[in-house]
């Protein structure tokens, strides 16, 4: 069945996407080219100019991409009509197609198709949503990774060395008057090692991967003041939160992202802690607080200028325990506070003086907070990263019955008991790329696509 769709918004240029074994039928009907050519006598991957038509009355003049099975990318027929990128101009071809036969395509249809049709895998389909919605380079680029089949191959890896195996399983199961346990035994413990390994390693990786994908959570916290919103505005190099001499102006969070060495900073400034004095910014208090405890990383502001009181020394309570960094605002005007103090000390191993205002000490702070999580490790050449939540939690669940079939062998269970755990290590990673996934599964991942994706 033919699909079409639209991309909303005003443009230099609109596309409308057509995919299944009408569609060059369709568009026979709709468009004109300057040159006639027999579709059969059309070569894939070429482009033609002309117009679409609509009762003899030009519509648009546009370009027509063609892709013909199974070189496309959803192994079908299909073609793409570039035209002028207003709404009105848009809507009226789309109309036109479907009036001609098309079908409107759901989110992700196409990446759907190319799925099922096996050209890729379902892990590298998941993978083009999340290079669609990457924040950073480095998500991008693991998206890419991803994209091109890299994951793909190491969960293929690790399945050809379970069934090297499970066919000497087989052989022991089907002829056991060869007696060759105590061998394939030996091949099975071997093999549970290196796949475990393996996997570990993969499992591992999603700590970097959760935070290339969804950034560091960073709440910035301390007394109303102190200079929170000044180090947010100077942060994002815009006046992004309000700043002035009274107390209390923030009552509420504010989030910004920023990248720091294509990590996602998510960035949260939070009201300033201290006695409420009214109801509203009570709840803004008891918010920052919460917010401090769930964050990654927690950034402690104080006023160089003030000694620590009471509601200092609480913020310092708060980010015991804690990835934190303290800051030593103000340090432009005459000091009291210093990062010798040992109720700081004992709070947090980095403390930085700065002045938010003039933009001092900001790139110390990204150097610590990249050395604080070893950013720079991060190698996104060499290592494979999981950053899908999925994917990750298939992969504790193999090495969940790697170590349950261990205990079978352990515990001298027969070998077709062992084979079942080993099989349902095959199960899960076959979920993985989609070959053993069931259909709600597969329409709820696609359900998360764009449309024309």
């Amino acid at each position: 069945m033919p699909q079409s769709l639209r991309l909303l918004g005003i443009g230099g240029i609109g596309i409308i996407r057509m995919s299944g074994k009408d569609c060059f039928q369709i568009l026979e009907k709709i468009f004109e080219p300057k040159r006639k050519q027999d579709i059969k006598d059309i070569k894939g991957y070429t482009i033609k100019y002309g117009n679409i038509i609509e009762n003899g009355e030009i519509i648009d003049e546009v370009l027509v991409s063609y892709f013909k099975a199974p070189k496309s990318y959803t192994t079908e027929n299909m073609c793409e009509i570039n035209s002028h990128g207003g709404n009105i101009i848009v809507r009226r071809i789309l109309e036109i197609c479907l009036k001609n036969g098309a079908e409107l395509a759901e989110p992700g249809e196409f990446t759907k198709r190319a799925f099922l049709n096996g050209r890729i895998d379902l892990l590298q389909a998941e993978s083009v949503i999340e290079v669609i919605n990457a924040k950073s380079e480095r998500e991008a680029k693991t998206g890419m990774k991803q994209l091109e089949g890299v994951l793909s191959k190491q969960i293929a890896e690790i399945k050809q060395n379970i069934l090297d195996v499970m066919v000497n399983i087989e052989v022991a199961i089907d002829y056991p008057e060869y007696d060759v346990d105590d061998v394939t035994n030996q091949q099975i413990g071997d093999m549970l090692v290196k796949v475990e390994n393996q996997l570990l390693k993969l499992e591992k990786s999603f700590d970097n991967g959760k935070m290339i994908k969804e950034g560091i959570k960073t709440a910035i916290i301390g007394k109303p003041n102190a200079g929170k919103s000044s180090l947010l505005n100077a942060i994002l190099k815009e006046d992004r939160a309000i700043v002035t001499e009274y107390e209390g102006t923030t009552r509420d969070t504010i989030e910004e992202f920023v990248n720091i060495n294509g990590i996602p900073l998510k960035l949260i400034d939070t009201a300033g802690i201290r006695q409420a004095k009214d109801e509203v910014e009570k709840i803004g208090i008891a918010k920052s607080r919460e917010i401090a405890k769930e964050a990654d990383l927690v950034i402690a502001i104080f006023d160089s200028t003030k000694e620590l009181t009471e509601e200092d020394l609480e913020i310092l309570e708060l980010i015991k325990n804690k990835k934190s960094i303290i800051l030593l605002n103000k340090i432009d005007l005459e000091s009291v506070l210093h990062e010798e103090d040992q109720r700081l000390k004992a709070a947090s191993c980095y403390i930085i003086k700065m002045s938010a205002l003039n933009y001092i000490g900001i790139e110390e702070l990204y150097k610590k907070i990249t050395d604080l999580f070893q950013l720079n490790e991060i190698n996104l050449d060499n290592e494979i990263v999981i950053t899908n939540i999925r994917h990750k939690n298939l992969i504790t669940k193999a090495i969940e019955n790697v170590k349950r079939t261990k205990r079978t062998i352990a515990e001298k269970m027969p070998l077709d008991i062992v084979a079942i755990f080993i099989k349902d290590i095959l199960e899960d990673l076959g979920n993985i790329t989609g070959e053993m996934v069931s259909e709600d599964i597969i329409n709820e991942i696609f359900a998360k696509f764009c449309l024309g994706k």
